[in-house]
């Protein structure tokens, strides 16, 4: 039997992912410019793959007789990831994305952790490989944000 912090955190970690993939979807439909394009593409990728994790995190916890939350329970957190006002605020953007992929990276910390205490590796295993994917999405924002603070 898993712990409820586990449950708790594959719950959150679905949340926030769901969420994601609203704020990019929407980013990358709002932002405009010739400077947009190249992070309107990787918001687009990126979709796919946030998506992806919040099945796999909806299937575990399945599989501990949980469910995911629904639309009903769901908790907006991503406040810096909301469109900005100027379409063209490309930077506002990449730097909502970077504080969403640290919380994320947070939260897969932590649901590595308690995965480990509670003796659960196929959820740590879980875990551990969508923080690589968050981990290069950071990355690769950082170079975004690099280039976009030197021009």
């Amino acid at each position: 039997m898993t712990s409820d912090r586990v449950v708790d955190l594959l719950r959150k970690a679905y949340g926030d992912e769901m969420e994601t993939v609203m704020n990019y979807q929407t980013n990358a439909i709002v932002l405009d410019g010739v400077r947009a394009e190249e992070i309107k593409e990787s918001l687009q990728q990126d979709i796919q793959e946030e998506l992806g994790h919040a099945q796999q995190l909806g299937n575990r916890l399945k599989q501990l007789d949980a469910r995911p939350p629904s639309s009903a329970e769901f908790v907006a957190r991503q406040d810096s990831l909301q469109p900005p006002e100027d379409s063209t605020d490309v930077l506002s953007v990449i730097e909502g994305v970077l504080e969403a992929e640290e919380g994320a990276i947070d939260t897969y910390r932590a649901l590595i952790d308690a995965a480990e205490e509670a003796d659960d590796p196929v959820t740590e295993d879980l875990a551990v490989t969508i923080l690589a994917d968050e981990e290069a999405h950071r990355t690769e924002f950082r170079g975004f944000e690099k280039e976009y603070r030197n021009e």
